[in-house]
């Protein structure tokens, strides 16, 4: 009974905070570099040519686009110090990873061509990439459409240094990749992360599930600093997998239908995603903004 009791409590607490303000960055330092796009926000490591983590809110009306890849990579523009290029990668044997991928942005053409910023890409195996990388990306579509809406933060793991390097900017090779996903909406909070050796790898996602917590202290990073400590305390020291519908993304022949517009991703004071349909490539109606990346 007082397990119950604290359970509703916590989420009376959590749902309180999410609906006056969204969840907020990873934690940073004010001499960091962070950029953002419309739909994703990035911290620049410029050491390493690449984001050290990607931050964006991911709903089910955002992954049943029907924008089509542009696969237009290129320098991003809004990396002062100057972002990874083409050429880095050119004859390296490694692909150009998306971090924040390509197939979560087709709601908006804006936003689809912004994630083929090189700032937005890591340098991984093709084994990788194809496989286990891609299959994480769509089971995290999945849990995207089970939720109405997530929150991701990926990156490659760059605690430690002394990495392998390809290009004239000297592009670091990670050795491992994480996700870390966040439902903070009722009627089930919870909170799942990965994190990936970079290689081939035949086993299953589950295998690779990890606490919040310990990809902190895997990763050095704090990804949720602004949820009040006592819910940022249950939720990333904890992890069901029962919780956690482990089967990827299949787009449904309803879904795929072309429409020249769509529900506003905005979410209202009472905590409700907005009614209102937008045109926008954005993906918001004018009375709202995008709550991660700008408007």
């Amino acid at each position: 009974m007082k397990r119950t009791i604290f359970i509703l409590l916590i989420t009376a607490l959590f749902t309180s905070y999410t609906h006056a303000q969204d969840i907020g960055l990873p934690a940073y330092s004010p001499n960091d570099e962070i950029i953002s796009h419309s739909s994703y926000t990035l911290k620049y490591n410029e050491q390493y040519e690449q984001a050290e983590w990607v931050a964006y809110r991911l709903t089910d009306v955002m992954i049943s686009g029907n924008v089509n890849r542009t696969d237009n990579f290129r320098t991003d523009p809004d990396v002062d110090t100057g972002s990874a290029s083409l050429f880095d990668y050119k004859g390296s044997g490694y692909d150009r990873g998306h971090l924040c991928p390509a197939a979560d942005m087709k709601f908006s053409n804006k936003a689809m061509s912004e994630s083929f910023y090189m700032s937005n890409m890591s340098p991984q195996r093709p084994g990788f990439n194809r496989g286990i990388w891609k299959h994480l990306e769509s089971q995290v579509r999945k849990w995207a459409d089970d939720n109405d809406e997530i929150y991701v933060v990926t990156g490659p793991v760059l605690k430690g240094g002394n990495f392998t390097t390809i290009g004239s900017n000297e592009v670091a090779v990670p050795d491992k990749y994480y996700k870390v996903i966040l439902d903070y909406k009722e009627p089930e909070l919870k909170a799942i992360a990965f994190v990936l050796p970079h290689q081939k790898i035949s086993g299953n996602l589950q295998g690779f599930a990890v606490t919040v917590d310990k990809a902190e202290e895997i990763t050095g990073i704090n990804f949720f600093p602004a949820l009040p400590d006592n819910i940022e305390e249950s939720l990333e020291s904890s992890l069901d997998i029962n919780k956690w519908s482990f089967k990827p993304y299949r787009k449904s022949k309803s879904s795929s239908s072309t429409s020249s517009s769509t529900r506003c991703n905005g979410i209202t004071q009472k905590g409700y995603q907005c009614k209102r349909m937008t045109k926008k490539e954005n993906g918001y109606c004018w009375q709202h903004q995008s709550q991660f990346g700008g408007g």
